[in-house]
């Protein structure tokens, strides 16, 4: 098979005979409707569990070491609920990032009775997935971690353990802008607590020994200035994308691809589910969910007549150039 030059880093089949249908056959046992999505992982389920574990540690020296303990009733209760709300968003977010389906293609339907229901007319074609059997539709790139093709993949995250797609862009984007919101907020506490204490006896500003104190501020205080760096320039990285309508793949592979893009506007009413409301910021409020692919959407038109005449005549193994775009379409963080 001959590979398109614009086109160099998919694989792009005309006819059905080319796909080998005997190893593309459907998965014996489809996964039912509304099973919840998760990824067995092992790296991503430790970072999810890390992730969880300096949450909760934030919230016990916060709630345990600064706010309790203190004589200020009305700043421990503002702070407290402030925190726990913030805390709570975030945690929600990441639960709803991690077990969302971020727009799995299916697997396993490149086949040649797949292929010839769609009747493909001169100039056209369709870009299978070597990897996963699967016809990918415009935007969608494999991720080797979750073993599927992902629509409009961004990049795959061992934090929340998922790729960041289509449907779940959202809740990365929610969990990011909370973790750097406790964990300023966080910091602000600690220098408050902090110059408390040097006015005052430090035996009565904590319930625990003031050597076990400072040690526990000073981590929560490397924790929190690490991660508004890391989650800030993640949630910064992430609007950029969705206001230009551009995945982080594709800023990769620029050089490669011509589209037409959407409106700035459009796409952050898409991504975040219609006009601008409070359902923005709520992680139990999903996405402008796309129509369902029909099939037109699993057909391209190749540049000329001629370059679909070769991709019908001529094949050839991948070359090593084709072999290093493919490993560039998951990015990890």
């Amino acid at each position: 098979m001959m590979l398109i030059p614009t086109h160099h880093f998919r694989d792009i089949e005309r006819k059905p005979e080319y796909l080998q249908p005997e190893k593309c056959i459907p998965p014996p046992h489809s996964r039912p409707a509304g099973t919840m999505w998760f990824i067995r992982d092992g790296c991503g389920i430790a970072c999810a569990i890390v992730t969880w574990f300096l949450v909760l540690y934030a919230e016990f020296v916060v709630l345990f070491v600064m706010l309790i303990p203190s004589r200020d009733y009305v700043y421990s209760v503002i702070n407290g609920l402030v925190f726990n709300l913030l805390a709570f968003l975030a945690l929600a977010s990441h639960c709803r990032a991690m077990l969302t389906d971020p727009g799995a293609v299916p697997k396993g339907n490149a086949t040649k009775e797949f292929i010839e229901s769609l009747q493909l007319k001169p100039g056209q074609v369709v870009y299978k997935c070597p990897k996963c059997c699967s016809i990918k539709p415009d935007r969608a790139h494999h991720c080797s971690v979750c073993k599927r093709c992902i629509r409009k993949m961004d990049h795959h995250c061992p934090w929340v353990n998922n790729c960041v797609g289509e449907n779940n862009q959202k809740y990365f984007v929610l969990f990011t802008m909370y973790i750097a919101l406790i964990s300023l907020h966080a910091l602000i506490m600690v220098g408050f607590h902090f110059l408390h204490c040097f006015e005052e006896d430090w035996t009565k500003c904590s319930s625990f020994s003031p050597p076990t104190t400072v040690i526990l501020l000073i981590l929560l205080c490397f924790e929190g200035l690490l991660f508004l760096i890391f989650t800030s320039v993640m949630f910064g990285t992430q609007v950029h994308s969705i206001c230009t309508d551009e995945t982080g793949i594709e800023r990769l592979q620029r050089k490669n691809q011509r589209r037409q893009r959407r409106g700035s506007w459009k796409s952050v009413k898409e991504t975040f589910g219609g006009d601008f409301s409070l359902n923005w910021f709520n992680p139990f409020s999903g996405p402008s969910h796309p129509k369902p692919l029909s099939d037109r959407d699993w057909v391209r038109q190749v540049s000329s007549v001629s370059d679909t005449e070769n991709t019908e005549t001529t094949t050839e193994e991948p070359s090593e150039e084709r072999k290093d775009l493919d490993s560039a379409e998951v990015v990890q963080e």
